[in-house]
């Protein structure tokens, strides 16, 4: 797998260009104490950041659509910078993943341009993330939910960071509106005994173990 890193582009705080106006941020993040079962120790935390912004190809087909993706790049390391402060700093990141909810004037390929700065944007801020960024993506009005997914972040395959958190936001996304989202965790889920490969045993050199 290449695992380069492009160039880390920054931008002055809500300033995102022409194309990513930003209506407001979200952050949600959930404390896992326990699950009926032994108190957590130490517990899982867990949560994402969505940024409300306008969709500027809404209502109307566009074939070159690439320029969004491009001025993305920002507004994704400035929203990994603010979800990894909230959940203690990018050395306690172990999962992540990322997702778009695009409003009904807009069509599920405009979320698709999320991949690279969606997961670049968190990937450029910490030491072990061969891994892929998993996603979802789908189209949607004002409340609609969207499971956002978690995984390891240096070896896909290590089942007990399988998680996933719901993003919900009352009035977004709207008509032209698209909701960029990554999600983040310090740990696998709390009772993880499904098998497979141990974080502890992740070699760390494909992406995959």
């Amino acid at each position: 797998m290449d695992d380069a890193r492009p160039a880390i582009e920054t931008a002055p705080a809500g300033d995102f260009g022409e194309l990513v106006k930003v209506r407001k941020f979200v952050v949600h993040t959930e404390e896992v104490l326990h699950e009926f079962g032994p108190a957590a120790d130490p517990p899982q935390l867990k949560g994402y950041i969505a940024a409300v912004a306008n969709n500027p190809y809404a209502g109307r087909y566009v074939e070159d659509i690439l320029p969004l993706m491009a001025a993305l790049k920002p507004l994704g390391i400035e929203m990994a910078k603010r979800l990894m402060a909230v959940l203690g700093g990018a050395g306690r990141i172990v999962a992540y993943g990322k997702a778009a909810l695009v409003g009904e004037n807009g069509e599920l390929e405009h979320a698709a341009l999320w991949h690279e700065p969606g997961g670049y944007g968190m990937r450029q801020l910490m030491e072990k993330s061969k891994a892929i960024v998993p996603s979802t993506k789908k189209v949607g009005g004002p409340g609609r939910t969207i499971d956002v997914p978690l995984a390891h972040a240096n070896a896909a395959y290590v089942r007990s960071h399988f998680d996933s958190i719901e993003c919900s936001i009352s009035d977004a996304p709207r008509a032209d509106e698209i909701v960029w989202i990554q999600s983040m965790s310090t740990s696998a889920r709390i009772y993880s005994r499904a098998g497979g490969l141990a974080d502890a045993d992740v070699v760390g050199e494909d992406g995959l173990r």
